[in-house]
């Protein structure tokens, strides 16, 4: 099979243009908000507060702020957790008040959790369909190093931040600070 530079059809062959630079940057942006399933806002704002608290050299710092705090939103463990099959489902189950975190409920799927906190799911909510072949399913699951799952309790805990290598990211993300940056 032959792979052509255009695409198929009678109409006149055009060829694809590379991207410019800020169309690169724009795409890789759009992945992870995708990945991540955040609107333009949430992903701005969290950007903006990690530019503004690291005024200077280290792009690295830049980028493990970003994925720390990315990783660290309540949806995001959530899914880590294996408790839900995605990042949207997590979040739809997060909103409708599912879980609770150090015994407390939380609806909001950006809560973002720290280093000690527990995250279980709400004992009336226990008994929903969606729950309840759970404990199966999650002996299988291999998990991140920074967070930990007790299958019998269905409860999860933060051990520790959220790594670089872990996140394995569909984005090049210093392109998402040039974008930002301009």
């Amino acid at each position: 099979m032959v792979k052509r530079s255009y695409p198929p059809g009678q109409k006149k062959k055009r060829r694809i243009r590379a991207l410019s630079e800020y169309g690169e940057e724009l795409r890789e942006k759009q992945k992870l908000k995708k990945w991540y399933n955040l609107e333009e806002r949430q992903f701005r704002k969290y950007v903006k507060k990690i530019l503004e608290s690291h005024q200077g050299p280290g792009k690295k710092d830049v980028l493990i702020s970003l994925i720390k705090t990315l990783e660290s939103r309540l949806d995001n463990v959530v899914f880590r957790l294996g408790i839900a099959a995605s990042r949207p489902q997590a979040r739809q189950l997060i909103s409708h008040g599912h879980f609770l975190v150090n015994s407390k409920s939380v609806d909001i799927p950006g809560y973002l959790v720290k280093k000690g906190d527990k995250i279980r799911i709400s004992p009336s909510s226990r008994k929903k369909n969606i729950f309840q072949n759970l404990p199966t399913l999650l002996k299988k699951r291999e998990l991140p190093s920074w967070i930990s799952l007790d299958v019998e309790k269905l409860e999860g805990k933060v051990i520790g931040a959220p790594s670089l290598e872990e996140a394995v990211l569909p984005a090049e993300v210093s392109l998402i600070f040039e974008y930002y940056s301009r």
